[in-house]
């Protein structure tokens, strides 16, 4: 029996397209860790082209639903069939799996994006809020900071806005995801902020502060003499 007839026997043929199909799904499958794990040991995405990850997101979540239409659907099965002169489409399972697999992971790489990049910013945001929170003042934190990062982040939106308009194309507002997430997010603790100091806590003086707090709350004759003697008894 020659080579080709060995090749083209429909048992070998099968056991070498199964190991070649499992084999490359291994290949390209491991090839997503090693930037998921390199992010992680870095806390960083930095050096990664955030266009990449939009790409790849998008390319195999068509690539999973092409697989699975033609996996799945008998009518799709049909009209390939009935337009290639009645040969089977070659979707095998393992090129389904593997488009899931891709797009889960691709979908990991990208959020991991946001999570060190959109994350991180929040973050740093969280322990200035809490300790507001807890001391129920903002005296000793200057909210003209957060004014001006207010008013730099509005206008940024209002320019970003106002361009994408102008070109006819308001989808190109949204082109840098994790940029515009963070504007949003720098601008919503802005005015989480500045809800803390002109509304929850309006009091100027410091909680840790006693002498402070009974002159700002008007205590008679505080620090006088007469008053001294009373404390002392």
């Amino acid at each position: 029996m020659s080579f080709s007839q060995i090749a083209l026997s429909p048992s070998v043929g099968e056991a070498v397209s199964t190991t070649l199909g499992w084999t490359y799904f291994v290949a390209w499958s491991v090839s997503f860790y090693p930037q998921i794990i390199l992010n992680h040991k870095r806390k960083s995405v930095e050096g990664l082209s955030i266009d990449f990850l939009v790409y790849n997101v998008y390319g195999f979540a068509c690539y999973a639903l092409f697989n699975t239409a033609f996996y799945f659907s008998k009518s799709i099965g049909e009209e390939y069939a009935r337009r290639n002169d009645g040969h089977k489409n070659l979707v095998r399972f393992n090129d389904l799996f593997f488009s899931y697999h891709a797009l889960a992971l691709s979908i990991v790489t990208f959020a991991q994006s946001f999570y060190y990049k959109l994350g991180c910013s929040m973050i740093k945001y969280m322990p200035q809020a809490w300790l507001n929170y807890t001391r129920k003042s903002t005296v000793g934190w200057s909210i003209h900071n957060i004014l001006l990062d207010f008013t730099g982040g509005v206008l940024s939106f209002a320019q970003l806005i106002l361009d994408a308009i102008r070109s006819g194309n308001v989808a190109e507002a949204l082109g840098n995801p994790v940029k515009f997430g963070m504007g949003l997010a720098s601008i919503g603790f802005d005015i989480i902020f500045m809800t803390q100091h002109y509304l929850l806590y309006t009091t100027r003086y410091d909680p840790q502060d006693i002498e402070a707090q009974l002159r700002y709350q008007n205590v008679p004759n505080y620090g006088s003499a007469e008053n001294s003697d009373a404390d002392s008894v």
